[in-house]
């Protein structure tokens, strides 16, 4: 009997032992590939991104940014020079973005020359990101005509 008892105690501990141990190791294992997330020019209620850092590589999700002006064009002239201020603050630039959407209020054909012209102009023709152009019918504001949301890619430093 107490050869009994002794080998249970013995397998006791053992077990104990083994979920310590397996406890330890998979909370150390989950910390140390786990992603990091850092928010980016933070608001009441969002930031204007976020970033997300695992094995190596940030991808920073950006917020629709809105354009304020009289036309069009300067809506989105305005949208653009916000998604690069905001890229900027998360430590990428255009050529890092993946794919970018761009929401535009009562959207009439005739934009679309405009939207290229521009788009042309200020971020260039060559390994542009995917990309979707939206017509809505309202943004958050009435007196916002075009919203632009943007993911992100690079090197984690």
């Amino acid at each position: 009997m107490k050869s009994k008892m002794k080998n249970m105690r013995y397998l006791l501990v053992l077990l104990l032992v083994s979920i310590v141990s397996c406890k330890n190791n998979t909370s150390e294992a989950s910390n140390k590939t786990g992603p990091t997330i850092t928010h980016i020019l933070p608001k009441q209620g969002y930031s204007d991104a976020v970033v997300v850092t695992a094995q190596g590589t940030k991808t920073i999700y950006i917020s629709g940014q809105v354009g304020e002006g009289p036309t069009f064009e300067a809506q989105f002239n305005d949208a653009l020079d916000k998604l690069l201020k905001t890229l900027n603050a998360a430590g990428a630039s255009f050529p890092d973005v993946v794919k970018y959407t761009t929401y535009v209020v009562d959207y009439q054909p005739e934009y679309l020359d405009t939207f290229r012209t521009v788009r042309k102009m200020r971020l260039g023709n060559t390994n542009m990101p995917a990309s979707t152009l939206v017509g809505v019918p309202a943004l958050g504001l009435p007196q916002w005509g075009v919203e632009i949301e943007a993911i992100a890619v690079v090197p984690a430093r």
